[in-house]
């Protein structure tokens, strides 16, 4: 693809144009996503438009743009995030059902923790992850055990990034950050408290797939008392153990005995056994499409 003035190519340009959208700035006019992306109005103004064709973006009637629908819709089509959460999430529910805190499902994107679902108490301790938000890998305890299973080279990242400690609990020099991945990898999960905030505790186990391979991390967010969190750092384990499991069989050949139902939409939908068993039935080989109606 041809590249434009500033180097980038046309694909690239509008992931910035995307990436500009934020939690904090859901809707943007042309000029603030022309400051945001450093790409000239003109050159916004035509890929938004594009963007908009394909309903990715939409205009608000104060002539302000957010991103569409259609994002969110193609986005669900990966089982490497949905999958994971639609199959976690019975595991998450009974967790919470014990803990009355938050429990959270986390993954790796590049240095950060990407939360990807979350279930609160109202009366819970403080936390201010959003599903879809990002916290810095060093600062959670999901982010260490996802650091004890990555490369050296996430490690050096995060380290050149800089560490940002936010409170006087946070981990603040390099010898630290390796002590708490050893002991998260030595003892197969991590204990973060009040890193973020003062008075919440995290702690958090993997959750492994296919050839122990760590695809993610399964968290509670907890008062930071006295209290012994051994017990809530085994049911996080079976919890984890249980999504492996399930993540396991959603991926064997559907012929096979121990295969969950469902067919092609194993690996992105978890519902009833009835449900899976319908899905399962009008599944049809790859490259084929079939719509289905809620009743």
């Amino acid at each position: 693809m041809a590249n434009r003035s500033d180097g980038a190519s046309a694909i690239s340009r509008t992931i910035r144009v995307l990436e500009a959208f934020s939690y904090e700035a859901p809707f943007l006019p042309l000029t603030a996503i022309a400051q945001r992306t450093g790409i000239p109005l003109s050159s916004v103004h035509r890929i938004v438009n594009e963007l908009m064709e394909h309903q990715l973006l939409e205009r608000m009637p104060d002539r302000s743009y957010r991103v569409g629908n259609r994002l969110w819709e193609l986005g669900t089509r990966t089982p490497g995030v949905l999958g994971l959460r639609e199959i976690a999430l019975p595991f998450l529910q009974a967790v919470h059902a014990r803990v009355r805190q938050h429990v959270q499902l986390a993954v790796r994107s590049e240095l950060d923790v990407l939360v990807i679902d979350r279930i609160s108490a109202r009366d819970a301790v403080v936390n201010a992850s959003i599903i879809g938000g990002r916290i810095p890998l060093q600062h959670s305890s999901a982010g260490l055990v996802l650091l004890a299973a990555a490369d050296e080279s996430v490690m050096l990242g995060v380290l050149q990034r800089g560490l940002d400690p936010i409170t006087e609990s946070s981990i603040r020099t390099e010898a630290e950050l390796r002590g708490a991945v050893d002991s998260a990898r030595r003892e197969g999960y991590a204990i973060s408290s009040s890193r973020i905030f003062r008075g919440s505790r995290g702690l958090a186990v993997p959750v492994r797939g296919a050839q122990g391979v760590t695809v993610g991390a399964i968290g509670i967010v907890e008062p930071d008392d006295d209290s012994s969190p051994m017990g809530r750092v085994h049911l996080l384990r079976r919890a984890a153990e249980g999504v492996s499991e399930a993540l396991l069989r959603s991926y064997l050949p559907p012929d096979h005995p121990d295969a969950l139902p469902g067919g092609s939409y194993r690996s992105l939908v978890s519902s009833s056994e009835q449900s899976m068993e319908y899905l399962e039935s009008i599944a049809r080989p790859a490259g084929h499409t079939s719509g289905t109606t809620d009743s």
